[in-house]
């Protein structure tokens, strides 16, 4: 009897996990991707989770730091009957390929992988809406690809100001003595299309190989783009964010008030729940054993599950 009582718990067991497949597929020469379906649902709507700065995978990990941030929001919201296609940063695959070419990168180009994915899903017409969801960078490329046929759009931990602002913002609070040198190397770069000079301290944000990059993604101001986009928004944030601060949202929010604003009390910038301090915080950055809050995955889950009734 006990045999045949746990045996049928295992069997509920896997019956409850295994609640959607999983697809490797690339949908462009620049973009590889994984797709997971939600099992029994015809036309399930669909989440492209699109990453954030630097050559991060389609998990939310970079060489760094590996927390598996959006595949474990990719597999929660697949849990409640949501497709989710997420996908590596071009730059990963120029890496490998040994391709990478640093001083031709541009803002755009993210853009464009971004854009090529909602068209080739809502060209293969299999899904009752297309939600793009960008995380912190992905957020403002986002944004900008809504423009290829995209039904809703969520910014996750995404600025309400040009980056140079927000690096300032940054700089301020965890490097204050750079903030002058920054700003006026910031300056510079805008005018002149080039900077040099600048404080040894800036190199990662300055290295000549990198500004034609850095001066493409200062052009964008999100709240100027996001007070343009006609389509359901949801703006998320959590207060504790190291990277993000929750006013950049609040920005966001003031420039489209149509949009619904969620802050998450607790969640850092990858999602977890931290309670500590700032080297707590920091730690979660790469530990992949902790779950993306719920509270995240429900907030969007419900913002989408509702766009089928609207």
């Amino acid at each position: 009897m006990n045999r045949i009582f746990l045996l049928f718990c295992l069997f509920c067991f896997l019956s409850a996990t295994a609640q959607f497949s999983s697809k490797d597929l690339s949908t462009s020469a620049f973009v590889d991707g994984t797709l997971l379906l939600p099992d029994g649902i015809e036309k399930p709507p669909l989440a492209i989770l699109v990453a954030g700065s630097g050559p991060t995978d389609r998990n939310g990990n970079s060489q760094m730091a590996r927390n598996n941030s959006l595949k474990l929001l990719a597999e929660g919201l697949a849990a409640q009957g949501i497709a989710v296609f997420r996908y590596d940063k071009r730059i990963l695959k120029q890496i490998k390929n040994r391709t990478l070419d640093e001083s031709s990168i541009r803002f755009s180009q993210f853009v464009e992988d971004a854009s090529g994915v909602v068209v080739y899903f809502a060209r293969a017409d299999a899904f009752s809406s297309i939600t793009l969801i960008g995380h912190s960078q992905g957020a403002l490329v986002s944004m900008l690809a809504c423009q290829a046929g995209a039904t809703a759009y969520v910014s996750l931990a995404g600025a309400g100001q040009p980056i140079d602002a927000v690096i300032l913002e940054q700089l301020q609070s965890q490097a204050p003595g750079l903030v002058n040198d920054a700003a006026t190397a910031f300056e510079t770069l805008r005018t002149n299309g080039n900077v040099s000079g600048y404080n040894p301290g800036l190199e990662s944000l300055f290295r000549p190989q990198i500004q034609p990059f850095m001066l493409s993604w200062m052009q964008p101001d999100p709240s100027q783009i996001i007070a343009g986009l006609d389509l359901p928004i949801l703006i998320v944030a959590g207060d504790n964010d190291l990277n993000v601060n929750i006013d950049q949202a609040e920005m966001l929010q003031t420039a489209q008030p149509k949009a619904e604003l969620k802050l998450i009390e607790g969640m850092n910038h990858v999602l977890r729940k931290v309670d500590g301090d700032d080297y707590e915080n920091a730690k979660t950055y790469d530990d992949s054993t902790l779950p993306v809050m719920p509270a995240l995955i429900d907030a969007i889950a419900t913002f989408i599950q509702n766009l089928e009734t609207e």
